[in-house]
């Protein structure tokens, strides 16, 4: 491998470390952050969403109109305006809606670098090796969160950090953290010069071959926000788990995580993008109903709120947190299919935005389900239209390896 080339990926790889530690020092502790300090029900659980998420729908207008920047420095900007509202938020315990402005301003800038993230780290991969590199970048986040979340049990374990106090020093730490991912990719933009992912300005691009990576992504929009908001939701309100359970069990995946990602990896180098898709649909249906299964017996007294069924949700948490990272198999499937190079951080940018549209309108909706109905009928909906996931599976074209379009 040439010095350049190396430099480039230890370099990428730092930024990993960064953002992770960042990550895990702030994006799992949100609901908990919301029900110590704003004591709120399920409904308005849902409606945080909306500034949550807004983001994931301008982010590719932003990265269409910042696009003469080139990724990297979009990427940089993105870190910097993360840290920022994650400062305000630990420095300050604002009124409840100056806190949703801020959070937005975060919530932006983590968005804003999720289609980068993988389009700088494909394009620094060896051509014959972006499913390796990609796994090992998805292993090395995974590890990172590990160390992330051991830390961060063992302060509040010891209320070390705590939600009650004036400064929430978790967001801080985190904000630092998120500054040096900035000097990590100021650095990286010196070593490459921009040469492999400064781009001509984007237009938005609808591609009829791209079809069922769309399909994937609307239906993802879905999973992924029951995932980050009505599976916790179940431990923390309906089960009155505390941060360091929640932390545990995010140490727990995130270990997990560090052996599976990279094997997903090679997985994919090894059977292709269609046999996988079957995986990642499976996973999903599975897990949903599970999951509506024991909310069902929790909300009717069939089931106790101690014990088996407790321990079954906490591996359900688990499960579909290993389940929401095999989102890589999407993003190695849309470049195999992409016309060319320039398409896919557009394509992402927009599958980003559909999926963030869907996701306010879950939140909502699933906020009102939760209240109204129960929330296990959030859990057999979602496992239903995971249905969505098996019929794509079926439907693409894929030889036993796919072959990436360079």
């Amino acid at each position: 491998m040439p010095a350049k080339r190396r430099n480039e990926l230890y370099l990428f790889f730092a930024v990993i470390v960064a953002v992770n530690l960042a990550l895990g020092f702030s994006d799992g502790l949100f609901s908990n952050y919301f029900k110590d300090v704003y004591q709120i029900d399920g409904f308005h659980r849902g409606l945080i969403e909306l500034p949550r998420e807004m983001p994931g729908v301008i982010t590719f207008f932003l990265v269409s109109a910042l696009s003469f920047l080139g990724d990297i420095t979009i990427a940089i900007f993105a870190q910097a305006i993360a840290a920022v509202g994650l400062m305000v938020l630990g420095f300050v315990t604002p009124s409840f809606g100056v806190m949703l402005v801020f959070l937005f301003i975060n919530s932006l800038g983590v968005h804003l670098y999720m289609p980068l993230r993988d389009s700088i780290g494909m394009s620094l991969a060896e051509p014959d090796q972006i499913g390796k590199r990609m796994g090992q970048f998805g292993g090395l986040s995974f590890a990172v969160l590990t160390v992330a979340g051991l830390s961060v049990f063992f302060l509040f374990r010891f209320n070390v950090f705590n939600f009650t106090s004036k400064v929430k020093w978790t967001f801080v730490v985190a904000a630092v953290f998120y500054l040096l991912a900035v000097v990590m990719m100021v650095l990286l933009k010196l070593e490459t010069g921009q040469i492999r992912t400064k781009r001509e300005k984007i237009k938005l691009i609808f591609r009829k071959e791209y079809k069922y990576y769309y399909l994937l992504a609307i239906v993802f929009g879905v999973q992924k926000q029951v995932m980050l908001v009505f599976g916790p939701w179940v431990l923390i309100e309906t089960l009155g788990q505390r941060v360091d359970v929640i932390v545990l069990l995010g140490i727990i995946a995130s270990t997990m995580g560090m052996f599976f990602m990279p094997q997903l990896g090679k997985w994919i180098d090894r059977f292709g993008v269609k046999k996988l898709l079957y995986a990642d649909a499976l996973s999903f249906i599975f897990v949903y109903l599970c999951y509506g299964a024991l909310s069902h017996g929790f909300n009717t007294g069939t089931l106790a709120k101690v014990g088996i069924p407790v321990l079954l949700t906490c591996a359900l948490f688990v499960i579909d947190r290993l389940s929401s990272q095999m989102g890589i198999i999407r993003t190695i499937y849309l470049k195999s299919i992409a016309r060319d190079n320039s398409d896919v951080t557009p394509t992402l940018s927009l599958a980003m935005m559909m999926d963030h549209i869907v996701s306010i309108i879950v939140g909502i909706t699933g906020g009102i389900a939760w209240v109204t109905f129960g929330s296990h009928y959030i859990f057999y909906a979602v496992a239903a239209l995971s249905l969505v996931n098996l019929a794509v599976a079926i439907l693409v074209k894929d030889p036993r390896k796919m072959e990436i379009r360079l």
